[in-house]
């Protein structure tokens, strides 16, 4: 039995690289690569539809992981994994739509139904693995980090020297 290939080999030092480390990261790029090649067999009639929706939510995924990985406050990542958590489930929505519209069969819905579903236990794990760890709790406290809202005060003077120019013209 042959050992599994990664889809991305990361110049960094493995176990400290940052998110390309992280099992649910490594998943959620398998369910990305997988749904683009599958959209590729979408009839035309789908190009700005299922095809555009499900691809951009499959990348959605691993786009939320990232950024939620370059967070400090665990809350803020939270956040994002759960939007990463979201975009997983959305993608899923968009193949079963696919499944009902007979555009992808059986045996290849199940397959990535299961690795979809392998994505969401590791990230649920992270997710909790985060919420113990509470870093950033200490400096900041128990609450998200956010802007208040600021108070721009602004007066706007539309630009007509164009028009005088034209009409010098």
């Amino acid at each position: 039995m042959s050992e599994k290939r990664p889809l991305y080999h990361s110049p960094g030092t493995p176990g400290k690289r940052g998110f390309e480390d992280l099992e649910c990261y490594q998943l959620a790029l398998e369910v990305m690569a997988k749904v683009h090649e599958f959209s590729k067999t979408l009839p035309p009639d789908e190009k700005f539809d299922l095809y555009a929706q499900i691809r951009r939510s499959a990348k959605g995924v691993t786009a939320n992981i990232g950024e939620a990985y370059g967070r400090y406050h665990y809350l803020d990542s939270l956040r994002y994994y759960s939007i990463a958590r979201g975009e997983l489930n959305e993608t899923l929505a968009h193949l079963i739509d696919a499944r009902v519209l007979d555009y992808i069969s059986q045996p290849d819905f199940e397959t990535l139904y299961k690795l979809i579903r392998q994505t969401e236990q590791a990230l649920n794990g992270y997710m909790t693995y985060i919420r113990n760890r509470r870093a950033g709790a200490q400096e900041f406290g128990e609450k998200a980090i956010h802007e208040d809202q600021a108070d721009y005060l602004s007066t706007w003077i539309p630009d007509t020297s164009f028009i005088q120019d034209k009409e010098n013209s």
